[in-house]
C-alpha cells in the first residue's frame, strides 16, 4: 500500500499500486481535456464541500464547452461530406473517399454517444446527484471528473466493474 495526498479531499488516502498508476493517467488526461477547453483546473478550498455551487459552475462550464465543440464538429463533417461527395470515375479513388466518410460518421457516432453522457451529466447537476457514484453513493472525486467529466462511477466502482467483465469475458474465449 502507498500513502498519497489527495487535493480533492485535502486529506491522505491509501491507496495500491494500480491506483496510482490510474491516478497518472486521470492526471495525464485531465491536463489535456482541460487545455483544449483553456479551463484551468479546479483548486478545491479548505473545508469546501464536495460539489459546491463553485464546483457545479466549473463541471457545467467543462460540460457544455465539450458539448458545443462535440456539435461544432458534427456540423463541419456534414457540410465536409456535403461538399466533397463527388462521384469519381475511378474506383479506387471512390473506395478511397468512401472509406475516408466512414471512419468520419463512425467517430460523429461515437461522439453521438458521448453527446448523450454529456447531456445526461447536465441533467444530474441540475438534480444535485452529479459527482457521485452510481453504484456506491460515493463521491467521485474532482480529479476524476475533471479526467472524465461524464463519469458517474468512482474509480474503485469502475475497476470493480471492469475485473468482473473481464472475468466473465474470460470464460467465453473458447465461443470466439
Amino acid at each position: 500500500m502507498i500513502h498519497q495526498y489527495n487535493s480533492s479531499f485535502k486529506n491522505p488516502v491509501t491507496i495500491n499500486e494500480g491506483h496510482v498508476v490510474a491516478r497518472n493517467k486521470i492526471n495525464n488526461v485531465q491536463n489535456d481535456l482541460l487545455s483544449r477547453f483553456g479551463i484551468k483546473t479546479y483548486q478545491a478550498k479548505i473545508r469546501e464541500q464536495y460539489m459546491s455551487n463553485k464546483q457545479l459552475g466549473h463541471f457545467t462550464k467543462i460540460l457544455l464547452t465539450w458539448k458545443s465543440q462535440l456539435e461544432t464538429e458534427a456540423d463541419k463533417t456534414v457540410k465536409h461530406i456535403k461538399n466533397e461527395s463527388i462521384s469519381f470515375a475511378d474506383p479506387n479513388d471512390r473506395a478511397s473517399q468512401e472509406s475516408d466518410f466512414g471512419l468520419e460518421l463512425r467517430t460523429r457516432d461515437r461522439e453521438r454517444k458521448l453527446l448523450k453522457k454529456i447531456q445526461f451529466s447536465l441533467k444530474k447537476i441540475e438534480n444535485g446527484s452529479y459527482g457521485y457514484c452510481e453504484e456506491t453513493g460515493e463521491e467521485i472525486g474532482l480529479e476524476r471528473l475533471e479526467a472524465r467529466p461524464v463519469a458517474t462511477l468512482s474509480l474503485e466502482a469502475q475497476e470493480r466493474r471492469e475485473i468482473k467483465d473481464k472475468q466473465y469475458s474470460e470464460g467465453d474465449d473458447y465461443l470466439r
